[in-house]
């Protein structure tokens, strides 16, 4: 199972979401609806930090693309800090570090 948190990022102007846990096949329609609720139309920049992401997979990644298009229609972006060596891995190899912002641990 996995939680997400929200918050506004004063700092850089933007909604900073928290994702924990696993994000997986079962847990990926409540993800998908929490997070795009979270993203909205898009309105600003989006920080995911996924300090506590242990496991994501294919669906959980498809969820993040449809985030990023949203947020990519007006013009904002999304940034990905604190993954896990694992998941950067994961990124890597599907190509979608070139999709997102990925950060360094902060």
């Amino acid at each position: 199972m996995y939680e997400l948190t929200m918050e506004r990022d004063a700092e850089r102007d933007a909604m900073r979401i928290c994702v924990a846990g696993e994000v997986d096949l079962f847990a990926a329609p409540d993800f998908k609806n929490r997070l795009y609720e979270a993203v909205g139309e898009g309105q600003t920049d989006v920080v995911l930090d996924c300090t506590g992401l242990t496991y994501i997979d294919s669906t959980g990644l498809g969820i993040l693309l449809g985030a990023l298009k949203r947020v990519r229609q007006n013009s904002h972006h999304v940034y990905i800090c604190n993954l896990k060596d694992s998941i950067r891995k994961l990124f890597r190899i599907t190509g979608l570090d070139k999709a997102f912002i990925l950060e360094e641990a902060q």
